[in-house]
């Protein structure tokens, strides 16, 4: 069990890596989503070895190119990005145009604006969901009835 007192030593800046088969083809399919490259490691025209990207908001991902230890396997991986867009139908447009194959906008209750599913190059799924205004004064309003009710701190 942990112990859930406060502590002064601190992690934080989580930034998911995958594991991918090629870095220069996971760059180009996350710049579709609005990534912009900040750093690689492989010169000399030899393979990425890695990159790392980032939006302007500060979320940031990084691929490492998969090896026989580290083989590229997404379905034993465990894991689903989550992304947002203020105008989701406009970014599922750029993806069609681009050759990607988003899923339909779906509106489920969880996320009544919109929500679309997308395989990266891996396989690894990425979901992307409408979040503007409206979502995020309800979440809000939220958050707040849990503080009230004492369910958050």
């Amino acid at each position: 069990m942990y112990n859930l007192e406060p502590m002064s030593a601190k992690a934080g800046w989580s930034t998911p890596m995958l594991h991918v088969a090629d870095v220069e083809r996971s760059v180009r399919f996350y710049r579709l989503l609005g990534f912009e490259l900040v750093d690689v490691e492989g010169e000399d025209g030899r393979p990425l070895g890695w990159a790392r990207m980032a939006t302007a908001d500060g979320s940031a991902i990084m691929f490492l190119r998969g090896e026989e230890e580290h083989a590229v396997k997404p379905e034993l991986q465990g894991i689903m990005l989550v992304l947002y867009a203020a105008e989701l139908s406009a970014l599922r447009e750029q993806l069609v145009a681009a050759g990607a194959s988003p899923s339909a906008i779906e509106r489920p209750p969880w996320m009544p604006s919109g929500h679309i599913m997308l395989r990266d190059p891996d396989g690894y799924a990425v979901g992307v969901n409408q979040w503007g205004d409206a979502e995020h004064d309800a979440w809000l309003k939220r958050l707040e009835a849990k503080r009230a009710a004492g369910i958050i701190p």
